[in-house]
């Protein structure tokens, strides 16, 4: 892989976070989470994959969306839950780990 395209994926990757980051801070949570939601990260993701390994491990990349999804719905809901009761640091701390644990116990069940 060519260390050039590395650094504009963190580029790139940076300038999403900088971007949503001021307009979540701003109380535009809805513009905040379409852009951090808008298929522009999948894209250039699966469009680099499928560039440096072709289809088949594209297509993987794509059903392994799925298959997490179920782990990152579990994640958004611990945070939604814990943090009005256990502040910032904690609840992202158990909201990561229940993330983790569901999406290793669904890597090993598929």
């Amino acid at each position: 892989m060519d260390p050039k395209l590395l650094i504009a994926y963190f580029v790139i990757g940076g300038l999403i976070v900088s971007v949503v980051t001021y307009f979540g801070s701003q109380g535009k949570s809805d513009l905040a989470v379409f852009i951090a939601f808008f298929p522009g990260t999948s894209l250039i993701t699966v469009v680099t994959i499928y560039l440096a390994g072709g289809t088949g491990v594209a297509v993987s990349y794509a059903r392994s969306m799925l298959i997490l999804l179920p782990a990152w719905v579990l994640y958004v809901l611990g945070i939604l839950f814990l943090l009005p009761r256990l502040g910032l640091a904690l609840a992202l701390v158990v909201s990561v780990a229940v993330y983790a644990g569901a999406a290793l116990l669904t890597m090993r069940l598929t």
